[in-house]
């Protein structure tokens, strides 16, 4: 219990002030013990950060799951991916930063946490993999290079959005309207409907 109010304190800083400004300090304040007392819970600030990292990780990655799995293996799936990337950092745009920007200098997730990241990225290469291996993909790259370029894609229109437009309901403003152009630049290069 006490737990859980110390990552709500630390979630509630880092959407007001920044990732980087979460102070140890603010957090005790708000819930209501002295600084040194934290330390029962967490070693360090790192370690806060860091049991954040890996809650979020694991929040991120099933929330992905669900929508690969409700797609298949279709093009469908592709602006779908972009669009709940999109709405993740809006939702949670503490995570999406501590997650996928690396805002804090000299935070490095532990190894426990980075074996969430890399099964991120393996869930995205296995369904690559298996779209390239049923002929519904041709990218010319092998699955993690198709993986890496749509990533890149997703992140640069999110990373705009919430930059230039962090209010703008999905859908509207400069950035989020072009999912569907983005969605269909990867499925007319590289997609076909079903297998052969």
């Amino acid at each position: 219990m006490v737990r859980e109010s110390i990552l709500v304190a630390a979630r509630d800083i880092m959407r007001a002030e920044g990732v980087g400004a979460l102070s140890l300090n603010e957090v005790a304040r708000r819930v209501g013990m002295k600084p040194p007392s934290l330390y029962t819970y967490f070693a360090s600030k790192h370690a806060l950060y860091d049991e954040l990292f890996r809650g979020g990780m694991i929040t991120y990655r099933r929330r992905l799951a669900k929508l690969l799995q409700s797609h298949g293996l279709t093009a469908d799936v592709i602006p779908a991916v972009i669009a709940d990337y999109m709405a993740f950092a809006d939702e949670n745009p503490d995570l999406y930063a501590l997650l996928f920007e690396r805002p804090v200098p000299g935070f490095v997730p532990s190894e426990e946490s980075m074996v969430e990241a890399r099964g991120l990225l393996e869930d995205g290469e296995r369904w690559w993999q298996q779209a390239l291996d049923a002929g519904i993909a041709r990218s010319g790259l092998d699955a993690a290079a198709t993986r890496d370029l749509v990533l890149a894609l997703m992140h640069g229109l999110t990373s705009l959005k919430r930059a230039n437009e962090p209010d703008a309901p999905i859908g509207s403003g400069r950035f989020s309207p072009l999912i569907p152009a983005a969605a269909g630049l990867i499925e007319a290069a590289w997609m076909r409907q079903g297998p052969e």
